[in-house]
């Protein structure tokens, strides 16, 4: 293990990182709210400390192996988490403590939209914007802007991208060059980030509130300007827009790069595990309905059936934006809202989740195992369109799935045991391992009342959804580092 490559592109990263704090420096000077020297200080340190871990080691040149590239990634969100909550410490109008600080910070950099904040139409508009611009930097844009620098200087950064684009199709390159790659990725993120803002703006929002919702839409954030999220704007076309966006940033990414490529529509619906996304956020919609109708709700349905469609897309696809309170719903249409979110988006998006081609996966060897048992001798390969699946793969998938509900449940047990109720602690777990940001209980409004310790377990659920939990647990795991040490000797 080379620690010190590691420093030198956990530096690089710090550093880029510290630039943007620009951004909503310069709109304290624009809108004169008095607080531009939280990010100069920020800037400062956060330079200073890239800095330190990048001077000593800047003549270092080589390729990042995967196992590099794991530490990197996992050190990378954890120390940028941790240096992206010191504006909320030092605003001290924040009037929070250092863990909400935390828990802020790690809640924006990882998609995940919860928040401990309230009064957010009182905040000057420079940290509402630093928060969303969070957002939008967890999506993709640090790791990928690096992937775009690194050929220049002198690092080859395919085991960072490895690890870093995780997908069950992560190793198929969709382009030459890693560099090309993470590239295109970045131009479709900037693309789809400016013309959401563009619609955004032409259907109602201010120009303020168009680029900070396009920040978290695109990333599948959830945060929003405003305590009443998206349903402060009460408009049809903005629910449009934004559920719009949000399936698009619920896609494989690889489809977009195919799309401009080729300028053909079907891209989209020729993928199978796109047109399963779809599909169950159909079916989601469909029960959602009938329970209602059933129930004979007849005034919840008058009053919140144009809604519930776009409801089921902002929690579906793991954004957490929402239009009206989950409580308001009857609770077996909002514990569905909240399970559906586990399926997630497809691989390769922004969204979080177990992913749909697990599902599809899952349920592919489930009818193979039950055509095995009628006919004991046929051979049955799992394809998903003209892929077929190897045995190594879907031995990932079961493990996947087996880490996946034992986090879950640990997760669960941990909240119950610092004092949360069973039900509250089944919500903030699902919220946070999913990186969704809507929860139940005590937390159905945001998570500022819940204890410090609970706190901290939920940044540890959401560092692990956010990387595919493998990534996380690969670190922890002893088989790791002595493998390390047994390649340094």
């Amino acid at each position: 293990m080379r620690f010190f490559l590691i420093f030198k592109i956990i530096g690089l990263l710090i550093i880029l990182f510290s630039f943007t704090i620009w951004i909503p420096y310069i709109l304290s000077l624009i809108y004169s709210d008095h607080i531009e020297k939280i990010f100069s200080m920020t800037f400062f340190i956060s330079f200073f400390i890239g800095l330190l871990l990048w001077l000593p080691t800047r003549k270092i040149k080589s390729n990042i192996h995967t196992r590099e590239g794991f530490m990197i990634v996992v050190l990378f969100w954890i120390v940028l988490g941790s240096i992206g909550s010191l504006p909320f410490i030092f605003y001290e109008k924040l009037n929070i403590s250092i863990t909400d600080a935390f828990f802020e910070s790690f809640s924006g950099l990882t998609t995940t939209g919860s928040t401990t904040l309230i009064y957010l139409d009182l905040f000057p508009k420079s940290i509402l914007f630093y928060r969303q611009m969070l957002q939008w930097l967890g999506g993709i844009g640090i790791v990928i802007l690096f992937l775009v620098i690194s050929p220049f200087l002198g690092i080859n950064g395919m085991g960072l991208y490895k690890v870093e684009i995780a997908s069950l199709f992560k190793n198929s390159k969709i382009m030459p060059r890693i560099h090309d790659i993470a590239k295109s990725l970045l131009y479709i993120y900037c693309f789809l980030t400016i013309l959401c803002t563009l619609l955004f703006w032409i259907f109602g929002m201010s120009f303020f509130d168009a680029i900070s919702h396009s920040l978290s839409t695109i990333s599948i954030g959830g945060f929003s300007t405003h305590d009443s999220n998206i349903g402060y704007f009460n408009n049809q076309s903005i629910n449009i827009i934004t559920s719009l966006f949000l399936i698009l940033s619920s896609c494989n990414y690889t489809l977009h790069f195919i799309f401009f490529k080729k300028r053909n529509i079907f891209t989209y619906w020729n993928d199978i595990e796109f047109k399963i996304f779809f599909y169950i956020n159909f079916m989601v919609f469909i029960i959602f309905f009938l329970v209602l109708y059933l129930n004979q709700n007849n005034d919840f349905l008058l009053k919140f059936t144009n809604k519930v469609l776009f409801q089921i897309f902002f929690t579906e696809s793991t954004a957490g934006f929402s239009i009206v309170n989950l409580s308001t719903y009857p609770s077996y249409c909002s514990m569905l809202l909240l399970l559906s979110a586990c399926i997630g988006g497809c691989s390769g998006s922004m969204g979080g989740g177990i992913k749909v081609i697990r599902f599809i996966l899952l349920y592919k060897q489930f009818s193979r195992e039950i055509k095995r048992i009628i006919h004991p001798n046929a051979l049955y390969n799992v394809n998903v369109g003209n892929i077929i699946f190897s045995t190594k793969a879907l031995d990932t998938v079961w493990a996947f799935f087996f880490a996946y509900f034992l986090l879950f449940f640990l997760g669960i047990l941990s909240l119950i045991f610092t004092g949360i109720d069973a039900f509250s602690s089944c919500a903030a777990i699902i919220s946070s391992l999913n990186n969704l940001g809507l929860g139940l209980g005590v937390v159905v409004d945001n998570f500022k009342y819940i204890n410090n310790t609970a706190k901290w377990i939920l940044i540890l659920m959401m560092i692990f959804g956010r990387l595919e939990i493998f990534t996380l647990l690969v670190i922890l795991s002893p088989t790791f580092w002595k493998t390390c040490i047994i390649n340094k000797k």
